[in-house]
């Protein structure tokens, strides 16, 4: 009886893993490293991403900063540059992300649920895609590296949370 028990929990332990990895995917980052680790993985449990600050110069994408549920998140980067902030619609997510990299993340794409697309940089460098692995998943987090410029950049995806601390602009 006891092994039988011990067998139960084997299997669903294993099932429960393979349910997970369905639910989630990251490819790695993308450039080459260097300098301060970040990651949005806290702010995520506010909701799902209703907005993104993204800061460039004419060469290099300098900084990042991501809403979730009407609430943002901390800014990433340098505070020099042009900044761009982008609100996405109730229900809209970001579904793909595109770019080129060098010795720094030069251009980023991002593609929604809507098919709209913005793009921030300069695109120049080795060019990535990356999108989830698993059908019903979106962008969850970004997490890299940054000094005055991202330096390196991974995107995190999952199922999309209901928004549970959203404020009724953004519901």
């Amino acid at each position: 009886m006891l092994t039988l028990l011990c067998l139960c929990l084997l299997l669903g332990s294993s099932v429960a893993s393979s349910v997970q990895s369905r639910l989630s995917s990251f490819a790695g980052e993308h450039g080459a490293g260097g300098g301060t680790a970040f990651s949005f993985s806290s702010e995520q449990l506010k909701g799902p991403i209703t907005g993104l600050r993204v800061r460039e110069n004419p060469a290099h994408v300098l900084g990042i900063q991501l809403q979730y549920g009407g609430t943002w998140g901390p800014y990433y980067g340098n505070s020099v540059g042009t900044l761009h902030e982008i609100l996405l619609y109730p229900g809209e997510d970001i579904t793909q992300v595109s770019g080129k990299v060098a010795a720094y993340v030069n251009d980023l794409m991002f593609v929604t649920s809507r098919w709209r697309i913005f793009r921030f940089g300069q695109p120049s460098g080795t060019s990535f895609n990356d999108f989830p692995l698993y059908g019903g998943t979106v962008l969850r987090y970004v997490s890299g590296r940054y000094s005055s410029v991202i330096h390196s950049i991974g995107f995190h995806w999952g199922v999309s949370p209901g928004c549970v601390h959203c404020t009724k602009e953004t519901k």
